[in-house]
């Protein structure tokens, strides 16, 4: 597949760096040499410097023979017109764009991206996303990761594993035993910099994050088995009155109308903006480091703070200062990928990357196959993909303990009708099924061959 990524920042250097990775061909374009040079000289890419909209700099990029355009430079407009000029002159199949100012995404205004319009195929919103992704993790405490397939059927739950956690050093065979009717499996152990496929003799220890498929009726039960119980935030502060904090508080204000919600925003036009939007909760005009203002949101009562700043610092600062003074858990965003092992050991709970939302986003329109939805785990280690199961492919009719995955693959639940399957070495899959499945980086190609069309596998 013939690939143009317009954009060469973290988003950028991301998604070319996993299409780059399965053996697309892959063309970056951006106006900053620095970067380019970076992308040339770390990926196996083309790189171009200029302007992702100019209709020489995509033809250079070889858009004629592209099979898809993904915009996503800082500018929207320059993404929105990157994805035009592609479509008008180049007749390129897929367009992917992002944008981030929320006037676009009006629901008035629906019909701009339509093919009559503005044809772009798929808007990524890194806002609302990562707006959403958050909500999950509130709705689900104690998980530091939550997302849903099969229309919310299955959950991919993250969970960390500390010293207290019930079943640490117990192999993984043992917890069916233990757990008889609990529908959950165990599919990825994060230790450290890699990532474990398990079998039934693994064990988790101290330290790990674990990640499990389980039929979503059964997510507090499970959270349980791990040890968390805890309850959902009913005192919520919000550090960041921006696109993303807005939207959250919104979300949080439409989901949870009970919730004590409060919010810091440093800048006053921006904070009497955020007091405008808001129908209950209140709008703190402050810096979230300073005891003050913190103690005036009654930190010292809140159950959960989430960060959502456009500056990590503050963000990380400001939820270890509010832990510090009371609060129970902490959600932060981040967007230095290189703070991420190091802020989990100061305190922080949760950590949100929009880099990581968006490309895992993008990736479920990039995958070939009954593709249905991607999940990127911990910056490109693994996905967790949702297929649906073709006559075709090489999984039908065969138990699962003769299909003989590869090392790296894992089948973590199936959805068939009504019924939710955590399946064990019998499971057969038949048509149609939906299939949630776990493959490190270097397998996800494999993956989609399962679910393609063809007969060919290996």
């Amino acid at each position: 597949m013939r690939v143009i990524v317009c954009g060469a920042g973290q988003v950028g250097f991301n998604i070319a760096r996993h299409l780059a990775g399965e053996g697309n061909d892959v063309t970056v374009i951006d106006q900053r040499p620095e970067l380019i040079r970076k992308i040339s000289d770390t990926l196996d890419v083309k790189g171009v410097v200029g302007f992702a909209s100019h209709p020489d700099m995509l033809e250079n990029a070889g858009a004629a023979d592209s099979d898809m355009v993904i915009a996503v430079t800082f500018a929207d407009e320059v993404n929105m017109v990157a994805c035009q000029i592609s479509h008008s002159l180049f007749k390129v199949p897929t367009k992917i764009a992002r944008v981030r100012h929320q006037s676009y995404l009006e629901p008035m205004w629906r019909d701009l991206f339509s093919r009559d319009h503005m044809p772009i195929d798929v808007i990524i919103s890194p806002e609302v996303e990562v707006a959403r992704a958050v909500v999950r993790r509130l709705q689900v405490p104690g998980a530091i990761d939550v997302i849903p397939f099969v229309n919310g059927r299955v959950s991919l739950v993250g969970v960390h594993c500390s010293a207290d956690c019930p079943v640490v050093h117990t192999p993984l065979r043992q917890l069916t035993e233990l757990f008889p009717d609990l529908g959950m499996l165990v599919v990825g152990i994060l230790r450290g910099d890699r990532i474990i496929v398990p079998n039934g003799d693994d064990h988790m220890i101290p330290g790990d994050d674990v990640y499990f498929a389980v039929d979503t009726e059964h997510i507090n039960r499970a959270l349980a088995a791990f040890g968390h119980e805890e309850e959902e935030a009913r005192r919520i502060i919000i550090v960041g009155g921006g696109n993303i904090g807005m939207f959250l508080a919104s979300q949080i204000e439409e989901s949870f109308p009970d919730v004590n919600l409060k919010v810091i925003e440093i800048d006053g036009e921006q904070a009497k903006a955020a007091a405008d939007r808001l129908k209950h909760g209140v709008v703190l005009h402050g810096n979230a480091l300073d005891r003050e203002i913190l103690d005036e949101a009654n930190v010292a009562a809140t159950e959960t703070i989430v960060a959502v700043s456009n500056d990590d610092e503050v963000n990380v600062l400001s939820s270890l200062l509010a832990k510090r003074y009371g609060a129970k858990r902490a959600v932060t965003l981040i967007n230095n990928s290189s703070y991420g092992p190091l802020v989990s050991s100061l305190g922080i709970d949760v950590v949100v990357s929009p880099r990581d939302v968006t490309v895992s986003t993008i990736l479920q329109h990039v995958r070939r196959g009954r593709i249905r939805a991607v999940h990127s785990i911990r910056d490109g280690l693994a996905e967790v993909i949702e297929a649906e199961a073709l006559q075709t492919s090489p999984l039908m009719g065969t138990p699962l303990r003769e299909v003989k995955l590869p090392a790296g693959i894992i089948v973590g639940a199936i959805v068939r009708g009504d019924d939710v399957i955590i399946p064990h070495g019998d499971t057969v899959i038949q048509t149609k099924d939906r299939v949630i499945i776990l493959a490190t980086a270097g397998q996800v190609k494999k993956v989609e061959k399962l679910f393609s069309v063809s007969l060919e596998f290996f």
